[in-house]
């Protein structure tokens, strides 16, 4: 299983697979007919008060992938942690797609590292 990430203003490319994008919020100036996203997980997205907290400010981001994955084993996810267990199940390939300008410290970082370390 591969899980790429991309933001969503990237162009679309066949190589990524079914495009997930799992933040709560639709990206800005980036038209869905455009995006081709396969599934839109808002559950996977972290809480509007932990993504406030967060600020994508490099320093917390310990912290906040603790706050993150705690969220991601509550209930409020679990549908879309079966949505994304079932096109991960379907797939050899997906990207998760997301809109923060920080690419190494961003949700999609945080949710691929508890996927393909077995914590869901």
């Amino acid at each position: 299983m591969e899980i790429r990430l991309k933001r969503a203003y990237e162009e679309p490319a066949r190589s990524d697979g079914p495009r997930v994008l799992v933040d709560r919020i639709w990206p800005r100036g980036v038209a869905k007919r455009d995006a081709d996203i396969a599934h839109w997980l808002k559950g996977l997205a972290p809480s509007t008060e932990l993504r406030k907290w967060f600020g994508h400010d490099p320093e917390k981001w310990p912290e906040f992938r603790e706050r993150y994955l705690e969220e991601l084993k509550s209930d409020d996810a679990g549908e879309d942690l079966e949505a994304l267990k079932k096109v991960l199940g379907e797939h050899d390939r997906i990207t998760l797609v997301f809109a923060a300008k920080d690419t190494a410290h961003n949700n999609a970082v945080a949710l691929r590292d508890f996927v393909l370390n077995g914590l869901f």
